[in-house]
């Protein structure tokens, strides 16, 4: 209990000295830019509303070869029910989530454009398993150029698709 009570008044001693930190340096940034001193605004970042629109606004699909897969040790780790970034996997109805797993080369940790938690918009596999997806999970390292989607034994889904069709779901901004 007392090592709780030592924590605490840690962490409030950690506050309030950066808290006054934080004030004399922006006193100090003040008087700075009053003597006429080249300071460098540090502009926040702009919400979704705020955003200019970029002419490319449309990213380039990029072609793949799509397969599913189970969450079962046989074709994960020894976690099946736990993705890549941490994600839990509902063990009763897994196709339920609409996740899919990418190939390290297309993943942005090894080189690619796709990061966790990206929706992606697969089109040429059929018209049940089209759609939006959200990547959870990456393959295995040897696996180049694929995404699995993430579905259950009871979904009665098998099979390899080539030429599928993958791109970023870009949520349009204007009103």
């Amino acid at each position: 209990m007392i090592r709780y009570k030592l924590l605490a008044v840690a962490l409030f001693i950690f506050m309030v000295l950066d808290e006054e930190f934080s004030v004399s340096k922006a006193e100090t940034l003040q008087a700075d830019k009053n003597k006429e001193t080249t300071i460098f605004n540090i502009a926040k970042p702009k919400t979704i509303a705020e955003q200019e629109p970029t002419a490319d606004a449309t990213p380039e699909p990029i072609t793949v070869t799509a397969t599913v897969y189970f969450p079962e040790p046989g074709q994960t780790d020894d976690t099946p029910f736990i993705t890549a970034d941490g994600s839990k996997i509902n063990e009763k109805n897994p196709g339920k989530h609409r996740w899919i797993a990418v190939s390290r080369d297309l993943h942005e940790r090894w080189g690619g454009e796709i990061s966790y938690g990206d929706s992606l918009v697969v089109s040429g596999i059929s018209d049940d398993l089209d759609g939006l997806y959200i990547v959870r999970d990456t393959m295995h390292k040897r696996i180049r150029n694929r995404i699995d989607i993430l579905v259950g034994r009871q979904d009665e889904v098998m099979g390899k698709w080539k030429n599928v069709q993958i791109s970023k779901f870009i949520a349009s901004t204007e009103s």
